[in-house]
């Protein structure tokens, strides 16, 4: 798969996006485009409406025209790529699907939605059955909403929209909040291992429900420890770290060190947010940050290594 892939998928249920509004959802319900994980199937599963889909299928169209879902984002981002995969339907995928986005503020209905103007950001093209399609986005479309474009009908089991989180953060004027967040605009940047689940779990809303939503990585035999970088999503002071090490009850790390950077992370200097401070399993720890400088970045280095399910650093953006 393409490099884009290890950006977040902004469409996530998880990250609370959501299909509003489908042409036709006759055989499987539009709402499992966006669903987490890799879809499932059982033969010879039938319900009232047939063969049971984990995935979005219309019915046969007999009229001119094409079907279509519209998907707002849970996080408002810079799009870079679009997955289209058509995992179990061999027979009844649509032969082409095109991708479109648009850009409106606040909480559009449908009706709104079909009415505001749209960019193609993924041409038409041609679909096989039970394959996945990436897609990349070239030069990036700011969007809130994509629309998925099918010809003429068909079944689509996902719709990944990877790219960069860019909300809206004036609402947070003069409050605080958690500057490393995923949903607020946070990235991670880097990271020393990925082996086992991809970083950027870290800073995804809600709790992790087990071991695999969270970060983990193998085991180190180099004397080294392992680390990630957090975009922050803006210049900020955090004040309150929050180091999560729930579900990893025998692969949590012994310690963890934070530090901040105001720029990129080799170029600004090192400014010490927390010193190493030891760590227990399957346990959510608090610690108030006493440095008052404000960063862009913040690296969290776990010794030697293991996981975390979630780093919140709350404070209040710079003005």
């Amino acid at each position: 798969m393409p490099c884009f892939t290890t950006l977040p998928d902004l469409a996530l249920r998880t990250l609370g996006g959501s299909v509003v509004a489908a042409s036709d959802e006759s055989f499987a319900e539009k709402e499992s485009l966006v669903r987490p994980g890799r879809p499932g199937f059982r033969a010879g599963t039938f319900g009232p409406k047939g063969q049971v889909y984990d995935g979005w299928e219309t019915r046969r169209r007999r009229a001119p025209g094409h079907d279509w879902a519209l998907v707002r984002l849970g996080v408002p981002g810079m799009i870079r790529g679009v997955v289209i995969d058509t995992a179990w339907f061999k027979g009844n995928y649509p032969p082409y699907a095109a991708v479109a986005a648009t850009r409106v503020e606040g909480h559009p209905s449908p009706d709104e939605l079909l009415a505001a103007p749209w960019t193609e950001i993924v041409p038409r093209a041609g679909l096989k059955g039970d394959a996945e399609h990436p897609f990349e986005v070239a030069g990036g479309f700011h969007a809130t909403h994509v629309r998925l474009d099918i010809f003429p009908d068909g079944g689509v089991a996902r719709l990944r929209v990877h790219g960069e989180p860019r909300p809206d953060l004036s609402v947070y004027d003069g409050l605080g909040l958690d500057l490393a967040a995923l949903a607020n605009g946070g990235a991670v940047t880097a990271c020393s291992d990925d082996f086992y689940s991809a970083p950027h779990n870290v800073i995804a809303p809600g709790l992790a429900r087990h071991q695999a939503e969270g970060w983990e990585t193998a085991r180190r035999r180099d004397g080294g420890n392992d680390w990630l970088i957090i975009r922050l999503a803006g210049r900020g002071t955090p004040a309150l770290a929050e180091i999560d090490t729930t579900n990893l009850l025998f692969n949590a790390p012994a310690a963890v060190t934070l530090t901040g950077y105001d720029g990129e992370p080799g170029t600004a200097a090192p400014v010490e947010l927390l010193p190493r401070t030891r760590l227990q399993p399957d346990t959510p720890h608090r610690f108030r940050l006493a440095a008052a400088t404000p960063v862009t970045h913040v690296r969290v280095d776990i010794h030697p290594d293991g996981g975390l399910a979630r780093v919140r650093l709350h404070g209040h953006l710079t003005p």
